[in-house]
């Protein structure tokens, strides 16, 4: 198993943390016959060419332009996290009439957790967040049409990008699949970045949500600085002192 060169060795590291959503260092030791030591510099390697990060004993694939969860996979991972952030989240609805929510797992359940109690009219390019919330009596959907991407069930393109231009919304929710000091919000396909930019352009206030695993991962196309921000709500796994170095370019912090 050790006769592998190591460019082999990590490039299987990448497959099998794209295939499992995250690996351990004692585990791969194992699986290829090598030291744990070996294993970190394979995986530092890895960090450096923006594959992987590292965690406390292994690591887990960052969002690239080669490579992207499915919807069907995010609803799968750190859902505890994705819960107690999307509430909190919707908590910052204020006195907002009009509300953007962008497409991914978290925003599905900011959605979710909205208040039925009140008119709300929700536009996005999101077919599970519209069908999560149409049957609310009290819930106007608008629905962007477009181009379905497969992975995430939600709409791109012109068409998208038309329709939302023409909308000024009091407040978007917006999810990113990399969140850095140094790059800003960043998604891997570039189709999805424009429907993100706009939605932006198109809110009077702006709130991501995602899970601490996101910041410091930077993906191929950037389409908001941090600046941007109203409000970032994340979990108490993004630590206090990042969690400041964020707040300190403009958006209030949230970890819940």
């Amino acid at each position: 198993m050790s006769t592998r060169t190591a460019e082999e060795r990590q490039r299987e590291i990448v497959r099998t943390a794209r295939a499992t959503g995250s690996v351990e260092v004692t585990e791969l030791a194992t699986d290829l016959g090598v030291a744990k030591e070996t294993i970190r510099r394979d995986l530092r390697a890895l960090e450096d060419h923006g594959l992987v990060r590292r965690t406390h004993g292994g690591a887990y694939p960052v969002e690239s332009a080669g490579f992207e969860t499915t919807l069907a996979f995010r609803a799968t991972s750190h859902v505890p996290e994705k819960r107690r952030i999307a509430a909190a989240a919707a908590e910052l609805l204020g006195d907002a009439e009009t509300v953007f929510v962008d497409e991914g797992f978290t925003p599905q359940l900011i959605a979710e957790a909205l208040p039925r109690d009140r008119p709300l009219t929700v536009v996005t390019a999101s077919l599970p967040v519209a069908g999560a919330l149409a049957e609310s009596e009290r819930m106007s959907v608008l629905l962007l049409g477009g181009r379905v991407r497969p992975g995430t069930l939600a709409t791109v393109d012109h068409w998208t990008t038309k329709m939302l231009a023409g909308f000024v919304v009091d407040l978007a929710f917006i999810g990113a699949n990399g969140i850095s000091r140094e790059h800003g919000l960043t998604t891997p396909d570039p189709a999805v970045s424009e429907v993100k930019t706009q939605a932006i352009r198109a809110a009077r206030r702006t709130v991501l949500a995602g899970t601490h695993t996101k910041f410091g991962a930077v993906s191929f196309c950037r389409f908001a600085e941090i600046g941007a921000l109203e409000a970032i709500v994340t979990s108490s796994g993004l630590p206090a002192s990042e969690a400041h170095r964020y707040s300190l370019l403009g958006p209030q912090v949230i970890r819940v």
